[in-house]
């Protein structure tokens, strides 16, 4: 059932390594030695054009990196949570890939559940409990 690409796994590797505060710390070694050549190079164009070309790349690669691995991150809590509907007694299924619906239908859930919120919290003020599903 695992079937992970390269792509997905070089990812999901590069992302978890850049993430690492020795990873952050060489980055921020290299502004810094670069801050540093500043003088050297009578902070020069092409003093400055070394350090925005590289992290314009690094950040352009980054952004694609990064956003694979979220992606894959959200669908798996995204089924967990599905999952979790599914097997709990009382639950409404239509939550069920309820990410995928479009946004007046996503507002219309949302005013359902504020609606149940606003009446569970009006409840406990009155000394009830907020236990159990409120609808039939």
């Amino acid at each position: 059932m695992r079937n992970i690409t390269w792509y997905s796994n070089f990812a999901k590797v590069t992302a978890h390594f850049c993430g690492r505060p020795r990873v952050f710390t060489f980055a921020a070694a290299i502004v810094v030695f670069w801050i540093l050549t500043g003088p050297i190079f009578n902070f020069s164009d092409t003093w400055q054009l070394v350090i925005n070309t590289g992290t314009t790349i690094i950040t352009f690669l980054m952004v694609f990196l990064i956003q694979n691995t979220q992606n894959r991150d959200t669908e798996a809590i995204q089924l967990k949570l599905d999952e979790l509907i599914r097997a709990t007694k009382g639950a409404h299924n239509a939550l069920l890939d309820l990410e995928e619906l479009e946004e007046d239908s996503l507002d219309e859930f949302k005013i359902r559940y504020q609606a149940l919120a606003l009446a569970a919290r009006k409840s406990i003020s009155q000394g009830s409990f907020d236990t159990d599903s409120p609808e039939p």
